[in-house]
């Protein structure tokens, strides 16, 4: 029974994980401070947004602190770590070397990156990689690549290890979000321009886009980012430092401010040929290919609504980027706080922002209530398990007594393989099925992640508890 119950919040937790709502249509209205401060009621730490309009920004807002705890608040030019917008960036800079002849959409990775050669994933295009259509699962894209061998920068030892790596999919077959794309992109950059990842994006795409509040991670600390804070039960706990990473630069390290985004935004949308031609723009704003309807070159497309958007979701920090290029209207949304489950999710706030900037129908989350029983059921579980074993304990004659009888030392035996069941399925199936191993997951969330380990660790010390108790002491008593 208590194995089952560890099973069903498993399964609820599967179908409840925050995802992002649906937006359609309303009318206009601007966002007010009254509003944010309504929207930012649960404990965010600090918001930032902008609205641009018809070439030019209509409105900047921001609320609340770098770091709680600390005084200093969140302006306009505050950077934040902006997470998988990033790869719009790095987009652009593979479009840009493209349209100067350098390298060609359809070439395969092989004819850049000699690391590939002889491998499985060396079929892979530049375009596949652009659209998320390589073959690479969510769950490779979001394996660690930590480490960096001597001689190697962070960006090129990622890109070797994925050479090695076997895509999941046939390239071109299937759309899969996957980090490691863009990962592999940044080391492209790398070698076709003679440039480091960061170098390029600052003199070619930030500095010429006027983006003088922001930078590339580069594996340094940087006070004036705005802290990231992550969910610890209920609550937010800030990030030690903020310290960047290089190595995940290409696919969420560009750290830029609501300023200097708005910007950003009006460059994408100005139709006009500048860091990269009009018609690629729209290219990176179209459907990539059949296999990928629904995202383009570094961008996610709604076509039902007439949308470009991009969300970036970084350890402490979420963001969402919606462009309507049709109208000229975009707005970003910037909060230095990460979601938890069911507790301070940051989705109403981001969505709710969005939709009141670009006159999109959105009625809220709705309740909340089974995402919260899901993460109180995952922190119970272990004690529940605690206090069975107390309950052993106290019970050890009766526990004692079915060790003499077949049917009895089945009801010993048979929990121990089925906690070692559900201990395989906290720690790796139920990852997987979330698109993340668990040590990616306690980054993000570090308080579920130690709740689920505790209640692998738990499930299965119980079982063997009982075992003890059952074939240790006098066996009809004490």
């Amino acid at each position: 029974m208590r194995t089952f119950f560890c099973a069903f919040w498993l399964g609820v937790l599967l179908l409840h994980f925050p995802l992002r709502a649906q937006e359609g249509r309303q009318p206009d209205r601007q966002i007010t401070e009254g509003q944010l401060d309504e929207l930012g009621a649960s404990a965010m730490p600090g918001v930032a947004y902008a609205i641009v309009e018809q070439g030019a920004v209509r409105e900047i807002g921001v609320t609340g602190v770098k770091r709680l705890g600390s005084e200093a608040p969140i302006d306009p030019d505050t950077p934040f770590l902006i997470g998988s917008i990033s790869k719009s960036f790095t987009a652009i800079a593979v479009l840009q070397l493209a349209e100067a002849g350098q390298l060609g959409l359809d070439d395969p990775i092989t004819r850049h990156l000699p690391a590939f050669a002889d491998e499985r994933s060396g079929a892979i295009t530049i375009r596949q990689l652009l659209a998320h259509t390589s073959g690479y699962s969510t769950y490779q894209g979001n394996v660690s690549q930590a480490g960096e061998p001597p001689g190697k920068g962070p960006i090129a030892h990622r890109a070797d290890r994925l050479a090695a790596t076997a895509p999941d999919y046939e390239p071109g077959t299937a759309w899969a979000y996957s980090n490691a794309n863009y990962s592999i992109l940044g080391r492209l950059i790398e070698v076709v321009s003679g440039q480091t990842y960061p170098a390029y994006v600052r003199s070619k795409i930030l500095e010429p886009a006027a983006m003088v509040h922001s930078f590339v991670s580069d594996g340094e600390r940087h006070a004036a980012m705005a802290t990231g804070h992550r969910p610890w039960f209920g609550s937010k706990r800030g990030l030690a430092d903020n310290r960047t990473d290089l190595g995940i630069a290409p696919q969420g390290g560009i750290v830029a401010s609501a300023s200097d985004l708005a910007r950003y935004m009006v460059l994408m949308m100005n139709g006009e040929d500048d860091i990269i031609r009009a018609e690629t723009k729209a290219a990176m704003m179209s459907p990539a290919s059949e296999a990928s309807p629904f995202y383009g070159l570094g961008w996610f497309v709604d076509r039902d609504d007439g949308t470009v958007w991009h969300s970036g979701v970084s350890p402490g920090v979420e963001t969402l980027m919606t462009l309507m290029p049709a109208a000229k209207k975009g707005v970003v949304v910037l909060v230095n706080a990460g979601s938890g489950v069911g507790f301070g999710e940051t989705t109403g706030l981001l969505d709710g922002i969005t939709a009141s900037a670009l006159g999109l129908d959105y009625t809220g989350e709705g309740s909340r209530l089974s995402q919260q029983a899901t993460f109180l059921g995952i922190v119970l579980l272990p004690i529940a398990f605690l206090l069975s074993m107390v309950w052993a304990w106290r019970h050890r004659a009766v526990i004692r007594a079915k060790s003499r009888r077949p049917a009895g030392r089945f009801s010993l035996w048979f929990p121990l393989l089925a906690t070692l069941g559900t201990a395989w399925s906290v720690t790796d199936l139920v990852p997987r099925l979330m698109g993340a191993p668990l040590d990616t997951l306690c980054r993000f969330q570090p308080d579920l992640g130690l709740a689920m380990i505790a209640t692998a660790v738990t499930s299965v010390l119980w079982a063997v508890f009982r075992l003890g108790v059952a074939y240790t002491g006098r066996a009809g008593g004490e």
